[in-house]
């Protein structure tokens, strides 16, 4: 630091101690990525705090109480998901990012089940999508209970084919 500071003072800038450090790689992070080591040398991968910002917007945009259609959810997600996307492209976690999308389909699976509300329609709704009879029965029967019905028999309905065809994108 000392080092540094001597530099910058002979072009008679400031360093400004509390966000320089001269440390290692691990542990720091340079706009909004952080450094981790692997076997073919440093990676990057985002960091701490923008991932818990982006999935706490994420939280925001898919509220179940939002009173919205799903096309407004995903035309709201979708100008976030592609920028988040384009600025972070360069993280080289790729199981973070399958991750990431298995968690926004379950939100998005929890939506569904929210507006069709009742059981009953919550078993029409499934048939209609091609559903087994013994898995629209199992998901009607749990009516209530979205995040743990999203995660279970409804995965096998609503696909990632099928959020591709309302135009979710992905981030992997």
């Amino acid at each position: 630091m000392a080092l540094l500071r001597r530099c910058y003072a002979k072009l008679q800038l400031k360093v400004n101690e509390t966000k320089s450090a001269v440390t290692s790689v691990t542990g720091r992070k340079f706009l909004g990525y952080s450094f981790w080591f692997a076997k073919e040398g440093v990676k990057r991968k985002v960091a701490t705090k923008p991932m818990a910002t982006f999935k706490q917007r994420i939280r925001q945009l898919t509220r179940r109480s939002g009173g919205r259609s799903m096309a407004e959810v995903v035309e709201r997600l979708k100008p976030y998901l592609l920028g988040w996307k384009a600025y972070f492209g360069l993280a080289q976690t790729p199981r973070v990012w399958r991750t990431l999308d298995e968690w926004l389909r379950n939100r998005l699976r929890a939506i569904h089940l929210k507006h069709w509300k009742r059981g009953s329609t919550i078993y029409r709704e499934l048939i209609n999508l091609g559903a087994a009879e013994h898995v629209a029965k199992r998901g009607a029967g749990n009516s209530r209970c979205w995040w743990r019905n999203s995660n279970g028999d409804i995965q096998r309905v609503l696909t990632i084919a099928y959020f591709d065809q309302l135009g979710v994108p992905r981030l992997s």
